[in-house]
């Protein structure tokens, strides 16, 4: 790997573990400045409301990096982090962590700039084997920021605010003096500000035909992604009685070995299989997983489950790098950006919908909830047939 791709990932896994730092000590954070124990609500709108800001910014980001290049538009987002969870450490008030939370949103839409930033130093059999290393870190950091945010935040239930302002410092140092430009911006020409509209480049990749299986089978498996960290403590508490550390375990295995497949075998997969076929087999693997998890009566067999939901995670970096093949060097931070707008989308109703049906289910057959996901991931399949291997040059006019 060269030094750009090294650095972009380091800053990819410290951005993780800085949004996952926050997790586990939200709900405390907001017991004491609220002055309530019934904070679910709460919780509710500020995981949507971050969501919804991702899902608003993040096509922003990308168009501005097409713009003006994507170093300038990651280092403005990192230090805007850096502040934003600083300021968030010593809020006082209520209304102080909602925006804060927002703010939080925007600046990490900045994940379709690393993913466009991916994309300009990679060539295209590269792709898949490189967004796998994307998910991978990404995975990796998730598993380690909630682990240290639980131990920091019993120690102060602010320190973790302060820990990921330090980190995202961090990671505006590594962009600052290390990371070179990928791609560098256009800022002679005039710039249309009607592109910074959020709902305009999502107009633009829905005129390209070729594009329109990939972004939905794009949002029904991230919205089947939700379900996990929606209803799998709740699963485990109660089909089998864990406690905190089993259901803690049970996640670390689940990420690790995630995080192993996407990083050492998407790359094979795909130049052995393609990037479609890998695609498939990647759904497969995770789709015969929830179906044999929603009649596992035991616990341990969700760890015995951890390799086939790992071979699953080969789907998304295919499904990713297959995009890219849609559209133009022009235009990559524009699709990156739309993609992760798909993902903040996916991460605003598919909470809302798992939880609500876990709830109906909850009483007579709790596992019946993955075949549900099940049932919603087979609506991808159809889609797979209209998936073109040669890109479409051109897209009909903007309006």
């Amino acid at each position: 790997m060269n030094r750009a791709l090294i650095v972009i990932l380091a800053a990819v896994t410290l951005d993780a573990i800085g949004i996952g730092l926050i997790f586990p000590i939200l709900p405390r954070l907001l017991e004491d400045v609220a002055h309530t124990h019934e904070v679910a609500t709460l919780m509710g709108i500020m995981l949507a409301l971050y969501s919804a800001m991702q899902f608003l910014f993040s096509p922003v980001l990308g168009v501005l990096s097409d713009r003006y290049g994507r170093r300038p538009v990651l280092l403005i987002s990192l230090a805007g982090a850096a502040i934003d969870y600083l300021v968030m450490a010593f809020a006082p008030e209520l209304w102080m962590l909602v925006v804060g939370r927002a703010i939080a949103g925007i600046t990490s839409a900045n994940m379709s700039v690393a993913t466009a930033y991916i994309t300009d130093i990679s060539a295209e059999e590269d792709r898949a084997r490189r967004f796998g290393y994307f998910h991978a870190m990404f995975g990796i950091g998730f598993i380690i920021g909630p682990v240290i945010g639980g131990i920091l935040g019993d120690i102060w239930v602010r320190a973790p605010f302060l820990v990921a302002a330090g980190l995202n410092a961090l990671n505006f140092a590594l962009a600052l003096f290390v990371l070179p430009e990928s791609r560098k911006g256009d800022a002679a020409t005039k710039f249309d500000f009607a592109a910074l509209n959020p709902f305009r480049p999502l107009g633009w990749a829905f005129s390209f035909a070729s594009l329109l299986p990939l972004m939905a089978i794009f949002v029904i498996m991230n919205f089947v992604g939700t379900m996990y960290g929606t209803v799998w403590a709740l699963f485990g508490q109660d089909m089998f009685q864990w406690n905190g550390l089993m259901i803690g375990l049970s996640l670390g295995a689940f990420g690790l070995f995630h995080a192993g497949a996407q990083a050492l075998l998407t790359g094979p997969a795909a130049a052995r299989l393609g990037e479609r076929w890998a695609l498939v087999l990647g759904m497969a693997c995770e789709l015969t997983a929830l179906v044999i998890l929603g009649f596992a009566m035991q616990g341990w067999i969700l760890f015995a489950l951890a390799p086939l939901f790992a071979l699953g995670g080969i789907g998304m970096p295919a499904l990713q790098s297959l995009t890219t093949r849609q559209v133009d060097g022009d235009n990559q931070g524009k699709l990156q950006g739309v993609l992760a707008s798909l993902v903040s989308l996916s991460a605003v109703f598919g909470p809302l919908f798992f939880s609500y049906v876990y709830f109906l289910l909850q009483p007579t057959w709790p596992g019946l909830i993955w075949i549900v996901g099940g049932a919603v991931y087979l609506l991808a399949l159809p889609l797979l047939l209209g998936i073109r291997r040669t890109p479409i040059a051109t897209p009909a006019p903007e309006g």
